[in-house]
């Protein structure tokens, strides 16, 4: 068997082993190329950005490069789970671990912050040093302009972790506590690569901020900076609770977003289109005038079936200003709701989220919730003992 061959099926059963038969970076399964400085096996869309790091970082592909014997023989001393034991040895619990379908910005910032920083081995104390600052500025360029008609203004955030708050402008324009704090890159819903949504409660119902910053390192660092603050508000809460009940709490959990139109509570007035977002974590269906819109217009809380909730598809008997046909009835105890969607796929898959709430267990917080009204308890913000200041372009 010539040698190109020879090691061709020798990296082939290498990317079939436990850890390396999935992206070294985002878990990506059946990665089809690797690094032979770092000794990793990653997917092509983490490739990018190791191609970007030349001077730490060589790729090839398994089935298509040429492979010397030195390079296979210094992969076979390596692998996923080898590089990783060093390069994520200290990765902090709150610190968001890109997966395979996370926006391209997360994975490069991870990667880089991987190897290129080395922020994990152990090192050095970066991370540390970052979150123990009393204070950390931005520097972005400050100036106004327009996104699809929607004013950007630049504005200031403070992270003030030993008060567990988030201050939000120059004057104060927001205090968000900690508490019910919600942060997730949205790039495709607020049409930037950086795009930021910051939900909490304010007076009774759900406020977003949509923000985002011309450095991609600035924006990940506040995006993980608010993780670390809400993880320290829950250590707070919860001080016996282990990591791995503590870290799916520091972010709620959206299972389903998009347009549907919606009618009032006689079932007779105008359909009208609204942005909804169904959420597992408090079991609400919250809607929006639109996807980017600030203040949430209303909520229904979702219950289980033995508390007399249920879903169903319908056609309904008329849709007075009604575009789809697609038809979702949500019955609660209180009050029946019909929803319309544009395609069928769209009704499936309300349908089976909805379910998805419906089959998950009460816990007693969602008692609380179901006595309020349709709107939702307020999002406030706690953080530990930590300043973090910079510029953002809010987008309203």
């Amino acid at each position: 068997m010539a040698s190109s061959e020879r090691n061709k099926k020798i990296l082939l059963d290498m990317v079939k082993q436990p850890s390396n038969d999935h992206c070294a970076d985002c878990g990506a399964p059946d990665p089809d190329w690797a690094s032979y400085r770092l000794g990793v096996f990653v997917c092509v869309n983490c490739s990018g950005t190791h191609r970007d790091l030349p001077d730490i970082s060589r790729i090839k592909s398994i089935h298509l490069d040429f492979w010397d014997d030195s390079l296979v023989e210094f992969m076979k001393t390596k692998g996923n789970a080898a590089s990783n034991a060093f390069f994520e040895k200290c990765v902090p619990a709150y610190y968001y671990r890109p997966q395979q379908h996370d926006c391209v910005i997360l994975k490069d910032q991870w990667i880089r912050a991987k190897y290129e920083r080395r922020e994990f081995t152990g090192e050095k104390q970066f991370l540390q040093q970052v979150y123990s600052a009393e204070w950390v500025l931005g520097s972005p360029p400050g100036f106004n302009r327009s996104l699809k008609g929607l004013s950007i203004l630049a504005g200031i955030m403070l992270l003030a972790l030993h008060l567990h708050y988030l201050l939000y402008s120059k004057k104060p324009k927001a205090v968000i506590s900690m508490k019910n704090i919600d942060v997730v890159f949205q790039p495709e819903k607020i049409d930037h690569a950086h795009g930021l949504q910051i939900s909490y409660l304010e007076e009774e119902r759900t406020r977003n901020l949509f923000v985002y910053h011309d450095k991609s390192l600035e924006i990940v660092s506040w995006f993980n900076a608010i993780r670390a603050t809400r993880y320290a508000y829950l250590k707070k809460i919860y001080p016996d609770a282990r990591n791995s009940v503590l870290v799916p709490l520091i972010t709620r959990s959206n299972i389903k977003e998009g347009y549907m139109e919606k009618t009032g509570p006689t079932q007779w007035e105008p359909f009208k289109k609204r942005w909804f977002i169904l959420n597992l974590s408090d079991r609400k269906l919250s809607y929006f005038k639109t996807s980017v819109d600030a203040l949430e217009l209303g909520a229904v809380f979702i219950g289980t079936e033995a508390h007399g909730y249920s879903v169903r598809e319908c056609q309904p008997k008329q849709a007075r200003g009604g575009r789809w046909k697609f038809g979702v009835t949500l019955d609660t105890p209180g009050r029946q709701f019909v929803f319309l969607c544009d395609q069928e796929e769209d009704q499936r898959e309300w349908i089976e989220a909805l379910k998805e709430v419906m089959a998950q267990p009460m816990l007693l917080q969602h008692y609380n919730s179901e006595k309020a009204t349709h709107h939702l308890p307020m999002f406030r913000i706690h953080q530990a003992d930590f300043h973090m200041t910079g510029q953002w372009k809010e987008i309203f």
